[in-house]
Formats: C-alpha cells, structure tokens, sequence
C-alpha cells in the first residue's frame, strides 16, 4: 500500500475561497462579515476531487492520502483570535466531509486556530474536536502564525507545552509546517516553507523537548529543508554544544518526508536520514505543479524517484511508503489494522 502523508486541500471549492475573502473584507468593514459558513455541496466536493487528486492518486498509484486544509491559507496573520478560529473550523470540517466521502482514500489532519501573541493552548479545543469527533489522525503546526516575522517563543519554548501534552493525551503527531508569508523578504513556497522547517529542526537541536515528551513526534517537510544538506554542521554544532549525537537526541521523535522535487534531492535525503525516519509524501497539490521537461514528469511526482533508486530493499521501500506513516501516525495505524483484522 502506497500511502502519501502530506496533501492539501488546494481544490475545495470556490465558496470556500469566496468566503474567506467576505471574512477578510470583513475585518474592515463589519457588515460585510458573513453570516453562515459557506454553502457547498456533496457534488462540488466529488468534481473538485475527481479530475485532481483522486485522478494523480490513480496515475501515479498512490492508494490514500492524509488530507488536511490549505496550508499557504491558514493565514494565522490575519484577523485575530476568532478570526483564525473560525477559518479553521470551517476548513477543518469540510475536510471531515471529504474524509466521510471517501474513506478509502482519505484521512484527515487538522489545521489549528493558531494567531500571533495567542497561547497555543487555544488550539487544543479544536484538536480535540477533530481527533475525537472527526477521527483526524494529527495536526498541522505553524511554528510561526506572524506569517514570516517569527514573533511568538521558538517551538521548545514552554509557550508550546500545554498543546504538546494534549499531543501526547490524543497520540497525534503534528506536521509542522508555516503558512503563507507576509514578509516580502520571503518567497511564501520558495524560502518561508524551507525557512519555516529548517529553523524547527535547529530549535530541537538545542532543547530539551524530547526529554519532556519522550513520545512527542514531529514530521518535517519538504524533506527537512536545509536539514539533510547540512547534516554534517548540525552534527558538528550539537557535538559543539556538548548535545548528545543527533540520532540519539532527535531521532526517536522527528521524521521527514519526501517533498523533494527532483531525484537527486531524494537520493541525498536517503542516503542522510535513516529509512526509520522517512515517510512517502508528494503535497500534492502544492507547491511546484509543472512538468519537469528534463524528465517529462511532475515534478511533484516523488514515487517515481524512490522507484528508480538502486539499492534501496523491498522492506525499505515499504518502510517508506507504509510501515512508517501506520507507526508515526499511530491512530491512523490502529484504525487500519482494525479494518484488516
């Protein structure tokens, strides 16, 4: 089974977008604030699937995908508290319905009400609501809701813990992962997404995070940013600052995944990060949605370059394209094995 544990929500239909555009107007201008959630449906959500992800999860034969909203428009910037509470219930649910609607194809991961200078902790009534009513199986965590100015504590600050021992309660990794960037220093996809994963990984190398939650897990997209070109200066600069080896001290609790848009960045990502570590990902639809003319392929289709990796054993490749994902996403691991018993 081929199971891809990064992908958004970048079809939904128009009236969420349209929606999200009256709240926004609304925040200068209240009689504009709309008055319902948005109308959308059964048969927009299934033509707003069909011809996109379900079609490439055919084509490229990837058989599930965990299924979250929009990352680039959690736009944690904007608005306030209930601004970025209500945004996400409503794109939270209707990723439930899309769960509901094809449950052989999809679970779901929550986007969290995240806003700047708000406690983490206010993101734990939706987490919960979603994992126990929903049956989402994790959570995107924005390390940095300022959308590019980085204004709240690092993500090993105490600032987290609250949300990070409901994490534990609920057995739910997050995905961290930034939202759009208002700082125009920074490329949202091309410099604030790399930025965003790069600088997490950094923050748990110095900290003692994961003697607090020895059970606490993290995925790292995009293949880690910068991590694994670098593994050799993080390694240095732990063994500098007296840190245990990086496998010992981060490697029980952060994985990666394989958002690396050409081969040889994927044939890096292995040869760096142990097998154990790395779970299947394409973020489709997401970032880069082009046809490489080198190749003549998406460049977004990373199945196609684990498949052609020499070397790399049966049991690594189910390793990365299942076995990890059931034990990294353990909810999601003991839903299936109970559907196979």
């Amino acid at each position: 089974m081929i199971i891809d544990c990064h992908g958004h929500y970048t079809t939904a239909p128009k009236p969420l977008k349209d929606w999200r555009q009256r709240q926004i107007d609304a925040l200068k201008d209240s009689s504009l604030n709309p008055k319902a959630p948005p109308v959308i449906s059964d048969d927009e959500i299934r033509e707003s699937l069909q011809g996109a992800q379900l079609k490439s999860m055919t084509d490229r034969g990837v058989d599930f995908t965990i299924f979250s909203p929009i990352a680039g428009q959690m736009g944690h910037h904007i608005g306030n508290r209930n601004t970025s509470e209500t945004w996400s219930a409503i794109c939270n649910e209707l990723i439930h319905r899309v769960c509901k609607m094809y449950p052989d194809k999809f679970v779901g991961v929550c986007q969290l009400p995240q806003s700047p200078g708000v406690a983490p902790a206010n993101c734990i009534p939706e987490l919960e609501k979603c994992v126990k009513e929903y049956g989402f199986i994790g959570c995107n965590l924005n390390p940095d809701p300022s959308g590019g100015y980085w204004t709240d504590p690092p993500l090993t600050d105490k600032w987290w813990y609250p949300l990070y021992e409901k994490m534990v309660e609920l057995d739910v990794p997050a995905m961290v992962h930034v939202s759009g960037s208002c700082n125009p220093n920074f490329h949202h996809t091309g410099a604030h997404y790399i930025n965003g994963d790069t600088t997490a990984f950094m923050q748990f190398l110095t900290s003692n995070i994961f003697k607090d939650f020895p059970t606490l897990k993290f995925v790292i997209p995009h293949g880690g940013g910068a991590v694994p070109y670098h593994w050799g200066r993080y390694q240095g600069l732990a063994q500098d600052m007296k840190r245990p080896p990086l496998k010992e001290l981060l490697l029980n609790n952060v994985y990666f995944d394989t958002c690396v848009y050409h081969k040889p960045g994927i044939e890096l990502l292995l040869k760096v990060i142990p097998v154990d570590n790395i779970l299947f990902a394409q973020e489709i639809f997401g970032a880069v949605r082009g046809v490489n003319p080198e190749t003549g392929f998406n460049y977004d289709d990373t199945k196609r370059y684990i498949d052609a990796i020499e070397g790399l054993s049966a049991g690594d490749r189910e390793k990365i394209f299942h076995t990890n994902v059931h034990r990294v996403y353990s909810r999601y691991g003991k839903q299936a094995a109970g559907r196979t018993a």
